[in-house]
């Protein structure tokens, strides 16, 4: 008989739940106003308003993001924040700056990483999220459709020949 080479199965492991980023304002991008509900999302742009995500924050390292508070269940930060930051676990890389207080319950930052502010660890942080609006059945069937709608772009408009040894 063969024998198995496979780690066995840890079932003390908490499953660690997949975080995709679902939108990304890119880079020359200006945006005022609130990114509000659930999904990941980057910012490589500029960002005014309010934060409060269920999900996964990025701020790249073009992003610029000033906010009174940002809420969100992780935030990783590679650019500029200029606010509050709730969390329950927020990353600072090498080239992110943060200019807050901060409350978490999981703190990382890596060598070059800039804070000026408070950090308050806790056991537990309340994000006080609201639950992500419902859709009405006819703004349902009307975003449907508009997803099943195909995209068509015209085909560039041909240019003028020139003739060789035009003088």
């Amino acid at each position: 008989m063969f024998k198995r080479n496979a780690a066995p199965a840890d079932s003390t492991q908490p499953v660690q739940a997949v975080e995709r980023i679902t939108s990304v304002l890119g880079p020359g991008v200006i945006w005022h106003g609130s990114i509000n509900g659930s999904g990941g999302v980057r910012i490589e742009g500029a960002f005014e308003g309010d934060i409060a995500l269920r999900g996964m924050l990025v701020v790249g390292e073009t992003g610029r993001v000033t906010c009174q508070n940002v809420r969100a269940n992780n935030v990783i930060v590679a650019g500029a924040v200029r606010g509050n930051i709730t969390t329950q676990k927020l990353e600072i890389r090498g080239t992110g700056r943060v200019w807050g207080d901060v409350v978490t319950t999981a703190f990382v930052t890596e060598e070059g990483a800039f804070l000026r502010g408070q950090i308050r660890m806790e056991e537990t942080v309340e994000l006080d999220l609201e639950a992500a609006p419902q859709a009405t059945p006819s703004e349902a069937a009307q975003a449907e459709s508009l997803a099943q709608t195909p995209i068509t772009i015209p085909p560039p408009e041909p240019k003028a020949r020139k003739k060789k040894n035009e003088t």
